[in-house]
Order: C-alpha cells, then structure tokens, then sequence
C-alpha cells in the first residue's frame, strides 16, 4: 500500500453514527479523510453528508459526517496525505448518535443496547506510538529505518532481509513484545525470541529470513492492535493480525523480501444506555423477568416487607 494512504477498517452494528474528523498533525496541509463501506456492506451502509460535498470526504479537521446502518456492516476509513511526503497521522472518532427512548415505552419492546465506539488511527497516530521503529538489515541496502505502518523493501522495491531490530524507547508499561526470526537452515538464535531493542538476524552473510514470530503480552495487550504484512519470494502479500503473529512462505524455505508492521491503540467507549424502565412489582413467589433485557429486582425495602 502507498505510504502516503493509509486505511482502518471498522465494524459497525446497526445504527446511526456520526464520523468526526477531530484533528491531524500536519496542521499546514493536513490530510483527506475519505470514508464509504466494504464492498459487501454496500447496500447496507449510507453515508450522508451535504448537498454540495463530495460524498463520504472530509477535507479538513472540525468536519463530519454520518453514516446510516441498516446491518451490521464493515466501514473502511482512508486518510491521504495532504502533500507529498506529507504525514497521514489523524485523529478520526466515530460515535453513536442516538434519540434515546420515549418515556413509559411499553415493557415488552425491546430496549436498545450500548454500541462500541472506535477512534481508528490509521498511522499509529499520537503519542506512545510514534517512537515505534523497525530496522531491518536489507541485503544490498544495509541497515533501514522505518515507522509503524511503513515498508522495508516491500512490493515496489523487494530486497533479502536478513536481520530485524524493534526499538520502542516509549513502550507502554503494561505491554511487552517480543519477536524472533527463522532461517532455511539452523542458525545461532534461528527462532528463538529476543526483546524491545535486540537484534535478530544476521549482517553481511547472505542469510535471508525465511520466517518471522512477533508477540505481544502483558496487562494492556488488548489496548492494542497488532498487525504484519508481509511478503516472502514469489508468494503474495500476506497480512496477519493478533497477538501472536508467526509468518512464512508457501515451503518455508522463501526468503523475506517485504515487511511492514503496524501497531494501533484501541480506543472503546461504551454509549449512553437507553433511560432505565420504571420498576415492575413482581408477586412475591415468582422469578423477576428480563424485559428487554433489562434485569428487574425488588428492593430491600419492599424485600424487608415482604418478609416481616
């Protein structure tokens, strides 16, 4: 994928929900916004805007727009530099928008439940992450640089990596990652997990990676979400996500020709649950009732009473 797109993938239950551009670093010439739904989830899935915009771009931060779910559907978000060479870093949050629910709603309709709200972004955006780096030893390149979400050798430009090094000088306390590297014949170290900050591989012998492992664990992995796409020679790209990532080619013998690591803060806020229903009296033998999904119970008070 270009460098200077990146996208996120959201999945959305039925609803309506309000898609804001909240801000991006590049302040001169911050990036484009452009959100419309997977291609399975077209005829499911509006996006509303103005009568005079371009449907589903938002060109700037303090912008919105809504999305309509008839059923539960996946929404792709895509931020594109402003400029060349410009930053892809915004901060995008998507959130329910909700009427709420008519007073003295008879106790049989069903009541509606709180949706998840995410904040993608598609750069491994602020903060903590920023510092997130992966150097590789690329066969007649040396050692290379790059970002999260960034390719070392890659499709435009594949080259035998031969050695992977992840620096995190900001990693969050409550994560630890650790990765290891395979090679098609044993070596010293061949798949064995090293941490933040060490070497994995070789420099200057010729030895390609034929496989490679990230995992994360710790209190706060579920804070994040972890994901590698990878290409290995003569075999597609391949993306993989999860907490344990573990990639090879087709035989396990093909040499790592492309490799892009991505890593984003998951950031989940529940809604306003709908306005509690006015309490129901139960008969005293008989076993409280969901209505709606919305447990009712006697009180002490009226429990004390019942007792006495």
């Amino acid at each position: 994928m270009n460098e200077q797109i990146q996208q996120k993938t959201v999945d959305l239950a039925r609803g309506l929900f309000l898609v804001r551009y909240n801000g991006a670093d590049d302040k001169t010439s911050p990036p484009v916004v452009r959100v419309y739904a997977d291609r399975a989830s077209l005829n499911n899935c509006n996006i509303i805007t103005g009568p005079d915009v371009v449907n589903g771009t938002l060109f700037a931060p303090e912008s919105a727009l809504v999305v309509s779910v008839a059923r539960p559907s996946r929404l792709i978000v895509e931020v594109t530099a402003g400029r060349a060479g410009g930053s892809t870093a915004a901060n995008i949050k998507i959130e329910p928008l909700t009427q709420g629910q008519q007073v003295g709603q008879p106790a049989g309709q069903p009541v509606a439940q709180p949706v998840d709200t995410y904040e993608p972004e598609p750069n491994a955006g602020a903060g903590e992450l920023d510092d997130l780096k992966l150097l590789a030893h690329v066969a007649g390149l040396g050692d290379v640089t790059v970002g999260a979400n960034a390719w070392i050798a890659g499709p435009s430009a594949p080259a035998r990596i031969e050695g992977i090094c992840l620096e995190w000088p900001n990693m969050p306390h409550d994560l630890n990652l650790q990765y290891a590297v395979k090679f098609a014949r044993p070596q010293r170290g061949d798949n064995q997990f090293v941490s933040i900050g060490t070497f994995a591989g070789t420099r200057g012998r010729a030895l390609a990676i034929t496989g490679f492992s990230l995992e994360a664990t710790g209190p706060g992995v579920d804070r994040y979400a972890i994901s590698a796409e990878t290409i290995f020679l003569g075999a597609p790209a391949l993306r993989v996500s999860g907490n344990r990532i573990v990639v090879s080619g087709p035989s396990g013998r093909e040499p790592l020709v492309g490799l892009k690591l991505n890593l984003q803060e998951r950031r989940v806020q529940a809604a306003p649950l709908a306005p509690q229903q006015p309490r129901r009296v139960e008969p005293v033998n008989q076993i409280p009732r969901l209505e709606g999904r919305v447990r009712v119970f006697r009180s002490l008070q009226s429990a004390a009473k019942t007792a006495g």
